[in-house]
C-alpha cells in the first residue's frame, strides 16, 4: 500500500526517504504547483546520513490529485494540521489510516473529530532531523517513534514495514501518556530557551526555575490523570537538557526565524488544561504570559 506523506518538513522528509530507500511505495503531497515544480527541479528528496548523501526520486503530487489515499503520514505543524487534512479529505478512503506526527496536544483530537470514518494514529517522536536546503534532510539523531490509537489498542499489521525501513518504533497502548510526557518536557525547556535566547544546555544555569516548573508540571499531569507521565519528570528534563546541550529548541528556531510557534499546542494547552482542572499553577501561567509578551514584541502570532 502506498505511503502518502503530507508535510515535506524535516521529519516528513526523513520518513519518506527511509521508506523509499526500503523500496516501499511512497508519494509526497506538496502544497502548491510552485513547490511541486521546485521539487522536480531538485530531482527528488536527498537524505544525508553519517555524511553520506543519497537522492530518491519519490513521486510527488498536489492535494487535488485523484488517487485515493489509504495511508497518510501527516507531518505538518500542529496549527496547520486541520487545514492540511481538509485539503485531501475527499481523497481519503473509508477506513484509511492517518499517522499524526504533530508536537504538543490538541491538534490530533481536532483532526480525529473531523474524520470519523478514518483511523487516526498518534505518533510521538524523539528523532532528530533538519533541512540544510529545500528537499534535503539531515538525519541528525537516532531516536524512537511511539505509535498508538487512543480508541483501539490493536496495532496495525504494517508496522513490519517500518522495521524494514529502519524506522525505530514501538506500539504504545497508552500513547496519550507519551504525548503528555513530551508536552511536559517541551513546556519545561522550549519557552525558557526563547526567553533567555539560549541553547538547551544553558538552562543548567537556571536550575531553580526549571525545578519549579517541573514541580508544577508534575501537579498538572497528575491532575489530568497522567500519573505515569509525571514520574521522574525533573530528572528526565535535566537529562534532555544535558543530552541536547548544543541544540537550539524547535521553538527557539521558530522565533529566531520569525515563524509562528506551536505555543497554543504546548504551553497554551498545558495552561488551559490546568484551568479546566482548577489547578493553581502560577509559575506556568507566568511563563505563558512572559512568552506571549516576548512574541508580541517581535510581531509574531500569539495563537
Amino acid at each position: 500500500m502506498t505511503w502518502h506523506i503530507l508535510g515535506a518538513g524535516s521529519l516528513g522528509s526523513l520518513w519518506a526517504a527511509r521508506l523509499a530507500r526500503a523500496g516501499l511505495p511512497v508519494r509526497l503531497i506538496l502544497r502548491n504547483r510552485q513547490r511541486l515544480e521546485a521539487y522536480r527541479q531538485a530531482g527528488g528528496l536527498t537524505l544525508i546520513e553519517a555524511g553520506q548523501a543519497q537522492r530518491f526520486a519519490i513521486p510527488a503530487e498536489l492535494p487535488q490529485a485523484h488517487a485515493p489515499i489509504h495511508r497518510l503520514l501527516l507531518a505538518c505543524k500542529a496549527y496547520d494540521a486541520q487545514q492540511a487534512v481538509a485539503s485531501i479529505a475527499r481523497r481519503l478512503a473509508p477506513g484509511a489510516e492517518l499517522l499524526l506526527l504533530q508536537n504538543g496536544l490538541g491538534s490530533q483530537d481536532a483532526v480525529a473529530r473531523d474524520l470519523p470514518a478514518q483511523r487516526c494514529l498518534f505518533v510521538s517522536s524523539t528523532e532528530g532531523a533538519f533541512r540544510p536546503a529545500d528537499f534535503q534532510v539531515v538525519f541528525a539523531g537516532q531516536g524512537q517513534n511511539w505509535l498508538g490509537d487512543p480508541h483501539d489498542p490493536q496495532p496495525p499489521a504494517w508496522l513490519s514495514e517500518l522495521q524494514h525501513a529502519g524506522i525505530t518504533h514501538q506500539w504504545s497502548p497508552d500513547i496519550l501518556a507519551r504525548l503528555w510526557r513530551k508536552l511536559a518536557l517541551n513546556c519545561a525547556i522550549n519557552p525558557l530557551t526563547v526567553l533567555y535566547d539560549c541553547r538547551n544546555g544553558e538552562l543548567a544555569g537556571h536550575s531553580v526555575e526549571v525545578a519549579s516548573l517541573c514541580s508544577e508540571l508534575v501537579a498538572l499531569l497528575q491532575g489530568c490523570g497522567q500519573a505515569a507521565a509525571a514520574e521522574h519528570l525533573h530528572e528526565d528534563v535535566l537529562r534532555v537538557i544535558h543530552a541536547t546541550a548544543a541544540n537550539y529548541s524547535s521553538m527557539h528556531q521558530d522565533v529566531a526565524q520569525g515563524r509562528r510557534t506551536e505555543l497554543s499546542y504546548l504551553l497554551g494547552y498545558a495552561c488551559a488544561a490546568a484551568r479546566r482542572q482548577q489547578l493553581h499553577l502560577p509559575q506556568l501561567e507566568q511563563l505563558q504570559q512572559r512568552l506571549i509578551k516576548h512574541l508580541r514584541e517581535r510581531g509574531l502570532p500569539l495563537d
